[in-house]
């Protein structure tokens, strides 16, 4: 049964990792965010009840 061989699978896995862990990181953390977050005010709205028409 050569799919119980490890030996062409295991390689394939390691080498697949390598490429993912060395060449992919850099890539998608060289990304930048056009708009950047502002901080917000620390004041809260001043906020009134409802008047309900019917209440």
């Amino acid at each position: 049964m050569p799919q119980l061989n490890p030996a062409p699978w295991f390689a394939i896995l390691v080498f697949s990792w390598l490429i993912f862990l060395t060449i992919i990181p850099p890539k998608v953390l060289a990304h930048t965010f056009p708009n950047d977050p502002a901080p917000q005010s620390t004041e809260t709205p001043k906020t009134e009840p409802w008047n309900w028409p019917w209440h």
